[in-house]
């Protein structure tokens, strides 16, 4: 069934499994992540696929991952007006300005800053 006003463009066309695995410190763990893309395969081969998920998992390693993990965003309370646009803001500063100085770490690269 489809929902009214959607055509069959935005319906899924394929469905996908990707399967994730990495070793830290000698343990292994596998994860498998499912998608659904609404492209035919004629405009969206295994290889596009691939490439758009890694780039997105780039961009959420290298900017969302650190403003959850080092940042603890998910737990800042400003939620009303633009507090919470002005505090990620200056997140994104931060981080910003830690990349243009050559640090890979942004969490030892705040700590070093704080101590200054």
């Amino acid at each position: 069934m489809v929902a009214r006003g959607t055509t069959s463009e935005t319906r899924a066309q394929q469905a996908v499994r990707i399967t994730r695995t990495r070793t830290v410190a000698g343990r292994t763990s596998r994860e498998t992540a499912y998608l659904t893309v609404s492209l035919p395969a004629g405009q969206a081969s295994p290889r596009d696929l691939q490439g758009w998920t890694r780039r997105h998992w780039h961009i959420e390693n290298k900017i969302h991952h650190v403003r959850d993990v080092t940042f603890r965003e998910d737990l800042h309370q400003a939620r009303t007006g633009t507090g919470a646009a002005v505090i990620a803001t200056l997140r994104n500063t931060a981080i910003g300005l830690h990349r243009t100085t050559g640090a890979t770490n942004i969490a030892r690269a705040t700590r070093h800053a704080n101590r200054r």
